[in-house]
């Protein structure tokens, strides 16, 4: 177990959604934590790094910014499962995840037994049949998370069926099409998490509502610098745009004292600089103005943006531009697995910057400091520690310490725009 050396640990999020894909909870991804050496990266010990990651993420971290309103899943090993750090944690906040190479014994059946009575949910991990052995704990768990990508629709269909016989909760893990989702939808599963949710994709024949229309037209105006009521009458032509407006505009996340009232107002006092960035954020929301729950697109997108924002100060300090086109690279990354768009076919309707069209499109490579930028940040959403570690050497100037502090920030920025989002709904 390390002693003396400096860990850098950094927090993922995978978002678990409902059945009308509304976000509900996050599983925190944990990395097993690195020790740079000069341009080498040691893992450490897993059952060391997540327990380190556990008390960071109550601590430093702040666990209340990192989920936000949302429960947070924590994957639970065999030394863990019996480590009193687990009875550290809130149960009001997290979910207990017992991965399945926990082997079923009588003990492990007490332990599990005693933190439930505590208040702990506990799900069971990547559960693919029904083993005697495996019952007990099944049955005292809350929710069952299905590894569907290890079974075929029959065999999916007999193992949903046995399992509900346990009156739990099912979890669809792994869902990546919409096939999968249609399907694990009409077997009844209550849960569903996979790339599917989040992963950047391409739906393809999705055509642009009439909304979406309308925000890439005021965004274009907005960036050509176009008059205030030329701004206004757009945006009243789309009343559910305007509603989703004043929330976000009105949000704690907005930094404004001042409560926002009217459009004029609101593009006032925001200015054209946090106008567009509003704007950006609005292409990821409910067009209708109604909120049936958070997209978690909105929240990554969200978190994109103000981590490459925050880095970007770090590389070139109080060049507001230079920060300006970074948040919208990480805001705009995401556009394409939302709207159904190539990359391309998107930047032809902005008149968006040479330097961020370079850092966007795919064939660049993503090209120049903001592409490396949105590298980095796309690599602290992945699992391979190696990923990040590479794609943080490429960027002189920012290290793990400062990344892990600027992504906590950037996290909970992003969960009080989506809390905010749903307070205001609420409140109609």
């Amino acid at each position: 177990m390390p002693g003396t050396h400096s860990s850098q640990i950094f927090l993922g999020r995978q978002p678990i959604l409902g059945r009308e894909q509304q976000l509900l909870a996050y599983e925190l991804l944990f990395r097993d934590g690195l020790i740079t050496t000069g341009n080498h990266a040691n893992v450490l010990d897993p059952t060391y790094a997540t327990a380190m990651v556990i008390a960071n993420a109550f601590t430093e971290f702040s666990i209340g910014g990192v989920l936000g309103p949302y429960r947070g899943y924590i994957n639970i090993n065999h030394e863990l499962l019996f480590s009193d750090l687990i009875e550290a944690l809130p149960p009001e906040l997290v979910a207990l995840e017992i991965l399945e190479n926990i082997l079923p014994a009588p003990e492990v059946i007490a332990r599990c037994q005693q933190l439930h009575d505590r208040g702990f949910t506990l799900a069971v991990d990547d559960i693919v049949q029904v083993d005697e052995a495996y019952r007990p704990l099944l049955a005292l768990a809350d929710i069952i998370k299905v590894d569907i990508t290890a079974l075929d629709a029959d065999r999916l269909c007999a193992l949903v069926t046995e399992l509900k016989t346990f009156g739990k909760k099912l979890l669809a893990e792994k869902v990546e099409s919409v096939e999968q989702l249609t399907l694990c939808q009409s077997l009844g599963f209550d849960l569903f998490q996979g790339y599917y949710f989040a992963k950047p994709t391409i739906i393809v024949g999705k055509k642009l509502n009439p909304s979406q229309l309308a925000l890439v037209h005021l965004l274009a105006l907005v960036m050509e610098d176009a008059d205030t009521s030329a701004i206004e009458n757009a945006f009243k032509l789309e009343p559910g745009l305007t509603i989703n407006m004043l929330r976000l505009t009105n949000s704690v996340s907005s930094g404004l004292s001042t409560r926002i009232t009217s459009l004029r107002h609101a593009i006032t006092i925001l200015g054209r600089r946090q106008l567009q960035r509003w704007l950006q954020l609005l292409i990821y929301t409910n067009p209708k103005g109604t909120t049936q729950g958070i997209n978690p697109l909105l929240q990554l997108a969200a978190t994109r943006g103000r981590l490459m924002e925050l880095l970007a100060d770090r590389l070139q300090s109080r060049n507001h531009e230079f920060s300006d086109q970074a948040f919208m690279v990480g805001i705009m990354s995401l556009m394409p697995a939302l709207l159904g768009m190539a990359m391309e076919d998107i930047l032809a309707q902005l008149p968006v910057a040479q330097r961020v069209k370079q850092a966007l499109t795919e064939n660049a490579e993503h090209s120049g400091l903001h592409g490396q930028l949105l590298n980095l940040v796309a690599a602290t959403e992945q699992t391979d520690p190696l990923v990040l570690d590479e794609a943080l050497h490429q960027l002189h100037g920012i290290n793990a310490d400062f990344l892990g502090n600027c992504l906590t920030k950037a996290l909970s920025w992003a969960n009080n725009l989506g809390q905010q989002q749903t307070t205001a709904a609420s409140g109609q």
